[in-house]
């Protein structure tokens, strides 16, 4: 299998992680029955998030704790999003920079169930 080196590598692990968490009867929850994603948008700017992690590009601007407060989340949602994660990585590549992206996607996970005061008491 590949490494993770493209714009379309990216796409292919975004759209893969979404195709499972949309369908994931856990994250399903969040995703569409509260948040009402709308991938049209939300895509693109996940693209530009992991494009910067793991080609070092630039073009994410934003501040995604500020979308995740309202959300109901558990550290259980927190903990299907790194399996989901993980699975769409290995299902499609290997490598260094795809082991960057499940290392990567392990700080996110820690930095956000921690601000959001998951980890409290653990």
């Amino acid at each position: 299998m590949p490494d993770i080196t493209t714009e379309a590598d990216i796409k292919t692990l975004v759209d893969s992680f979404y195709a499972r968490a949309l369908t994931d009867p856990l994250l399903k929850q969040v995703f569409v029955d509260f948040a009402h994603i709308d991938l049209a948008h939300h895509l693109p700017q996940l693209y530009d998030f992991w494009s910067g992690i793991l080609l070092g590009t630039s073009r994410y601007r934003g501040f995604p704790m500020r979308k995740h407060f309202p959300l109901p989340l558990g550290l259980e949602h927190f903990e299907r999003w790194l399996e989901l994660f993980h699975e769409a990585v290995d299902a499609h590549f290997e490598g260094p920079v795809a082991e960057t992206a499940k290392r990567h996607s392990l700080q996110v996970g820690r930095v956000f169930a921690g601000r959001l005061g998951l980890l409290e008491g653990l």
